[in-house]
């Protein structure tokens, strides 16, 4: 089948609607596996479509989690800015996995809100670099009403505070895939996460730049996390001009 075909929506109508899942704290893989599960289904049905002639709306997900302490390493990433062997990661009680997604190696754990779109983009824009700083753009937003001026680095991504200051610093890590626009994985904001773990890795792959977390930048010792996820949702709703269906 024509690749470019498949590209081509055959929807006859947009789907703004997406179905929204916190899962709680769950293990990385088993999320991996769920995200891929969802991912598979939209890549089969517009295929279906496409093979059927029929016009049936694609569905999107957003699913919200938190993981217990695990490092993952990007397709183009190197494997030596992870600087502790198999033996250390077991005493801090963490896992290491290499993934299917950009960039290069980050750290999710505690006190860290992840966010995974599975996103028909068809049903919304075909242009990922649009996706990325509209996702960006959600958490600039979210972070402003804590009167946080965030924004982005050039030719990195993920959202900063401190740009072209030596005090850069990110709070926000993104990495995505996407197969015949459909997204997965995503962004991982630090809210009360510790930092600690960072020391463990070059983070993003990136020398001297460092990282920081919401509570630390407000000098409190803990933030409302379900705050912080709506005011995410309300922003991601309006970027993307889609309705959640919890």
């Amino acid at each position: 089948m024509n690749e470019k075909r498949l590209l081509r929506s055959s929807q006859g109508q947009m789907n703004k609607q997406i179905q929204l899942f916190d899962l709680g704290n769950k293990d990385y893989k088993a999320t991996w596996e769920y995200q891929e599960e969802l991912f598979k289904g939209i890549v089969d049905l517009k295929i279906q479509n496409r093979k059927d002639e029929t016009s049936l709306p694609t569905p999107n997900y957003f699913l919200f989690v938190e993981h217990p302490h695990v490092y993952t390493l990007g397709k183009s990433g190197d494997l030596s800015n992870l600087l502790l062997s198999e033996k250390q990661l077991e005493s801090k009680g963490a896992t290491f996995y290499k993934i299917n997604r950009g960039g290069d190696i980050t750290y999710h754990g505690p006190g860290q809100i992840v966010g995974y779109p599975i996103l028909d983009l068809e049903n919304f824009f075909t242009d990922i670099h649009k996706y990325l700083r509209l996702l960006e753009e959600a958490i600039i937003l979210t972070l402003a009403e804590y009167g946080l001026t965030c924004g982005r680095s050039e030719g990195e991504t993920g959202v900063w505070l401190g740009v072209g200051t030596p005090f850069a610093r990110k709070i926000c890590a993104m990495g995505v895939r996407a197969s015949r626009w459909v997204t997965m994985h995503g962004f991982a904001l630090n809210v009360n996460a510790d930092l600690g773990y960072f020391d463990n890795i070059i983070p993003c792959g990136i020398r001297g730049k460092a990282v920081t977390s919401l509570n630390v930048e407000l000098g409190v010792e803990k933030v409302d996390e379900d705050q912080v996820k709506a005011k995410i949702l309300n922003h991601f709703t309006q970027l993307f001009e889609c309705s959640i269906i919890r």
